[in-house]
């Protein structure tokens, strides 16, 4: 029997997806995966039965990646289960950036009240929020990922011309593209060419303040800035001030501060990116479907931490091993248990996960006591 324990509320088609060899509640102790959606983890003691967490959805900041590591606990999370959502979601930013929409709504909320002169008053007023066309324009795609390929696309299929950026774009990524999309390796001829830029990238170190004083200054005059991946990716003093300026024309984030709001310009949406029932789902069924396949077969997919291990479905006795990569490590591991029917090994970002078939029952102690290994498990 596993114990799951939900920190969200999980779409119930995910739940679904564990038969009567589990037992899934919110109430559960020491259990041996959680699924979570937003709820921060950062406080979150890790028991001795964990094995595993599935955030269910794409960003995983809520999740302290490098003390799961250390205690061999494996991170998933749903790449492209959201990407329709939050694509559309982009789509809409990059219209209200343009056409003053919700200035526009406020605005006529103002006019209740006014009888038979409503439609004189809309008249003589509606020139204030007035707005450029997208078709035409150019949209700069920083990040082309699951969501960022997804909006490169739409784009172009609304008759705007594209320029995309990602240094680390795969093939399959790049087969996903629409021809049309200009692909580059330098940011800066997306900053010198964008009347749109939208954001799709990871936070990390590296990435913060990716727009700031300093690459806004190289952007067009009048650009639209869209944020839809993290609050961070932006810095708020800089981004307020190029609006205040007029450098910045808009600025439609899905992650506003308290600085932010209330600003001119500023189009303020609170993190609805993946706010479907549709992007629920998916995201649920994927984030059961990985929990499944790692607890009961040891395979990995759409891990942050351990790298991706395809196995058989049929086996006797499976021994799973996660390991910090370094200098003969695997050797050993592979010494210690002896003949193996098949053995799969990879590293991710110097962590190792080394799955091997046997007949019969492993050393554990022996495998345990290899400098570098962090968990065994068989199953």
């Amino acid at each position: 029997m596993f114990d799951i324990l939900t920190l969200n509320k999980i779409a119930k088609c995910g739940t679904d997806r564990f038969d009567a060899k589990y037992a899934c509640s919110d109430n559960a102790e020491n259990p041996a995966a959680v699924m979570v959606r937003s709820a921060s983890m950062h406080e979150t003691e890790f028991g001795s039965n964990l094995l595993a967490i599935a955030r269910a959805g794409a960003g995983v900041n809520n999740i302290p990646i490098d003390r799961c590591s250390d205690a061999g606990i494996a991170v998933f999370n749903t790449p492209g289960a959201n990407a329709n959502a939050v694509k559309e979601l982009v789509i809409c930013a990059a219209l209200l950036a343009s056409r003053k929409i919700t200035d526009a709504v406020d605005w006529c909320k103002t006019l209740k009240g006014e009888g038979a002169n409503v439609s004189k008053l809309v008249e003589k007023g509606k020139s204030a929020f007035a707005g450029p066309e997208i078709k035409g324009k150019t949209m700069g795609v920083v990040g082309l990922g699951a969501i960022g390929a997804l909006v490169a696309n739409a784009a172009i299929s609304m008759g705007m011309d594209v320029i995309g950026y990602d240094p680390f774009l795969s093939v399959n990524g790049a087969l996903s593209l629409n021809p049309a999309v200009k692909v580059t390796d330098d940011i800066a001829n997306v900053y010198a060419a964008a009347d749109y830029i939208t954001l799709h990238l990871p936070f990390n170190d590296k990435t913060k303040d990716t727009v700031s004083a300093q690459t806004i200054a190289t952007m067009k005059d009048g650009v639209r800035i869209l944020n839809f991946a993290r609050g961070e990716l932006v810095n708020s003093d800089d981004i307020i001030a190029a609006l205040e300026s007029g450098k910045v024309a808009a600025y439609v984030t899905d992650f506003p501060t308290d600085a932010q709001i209330g600003v001119e310009g500023v189009v303020a949406i609170p993190h609805l990116g993946a706010s479907t029932p549709e992007s629920e789902d998916n995201c649920a069924v994927m984030a059961a479907d990985e929990l499944i396949a790692y607890l009961e077969r040891g395979e990995i997919k759409n891990s942050v931490n351990l790298p991706n291990v395809a196995l058989p479905a049929a086996f006797e006795t499976r021994v799973c091993v996660i390991f910090k990569e370094t200098d003969g490590i695997q050797s050993e591991i592979i010494a210690a248990l002896g003949n193996t029917a098949s053995l799969v090994c990879a590293t991710k970002k110097g962590m190792g996960y080394l799955a091997a078939d046997i007949s019969g029952q492993p050393d554990v102690d022996k495998l345990n006591a290899i400098d570098g290994v962090v968990r065994v498990r068989v199953i």
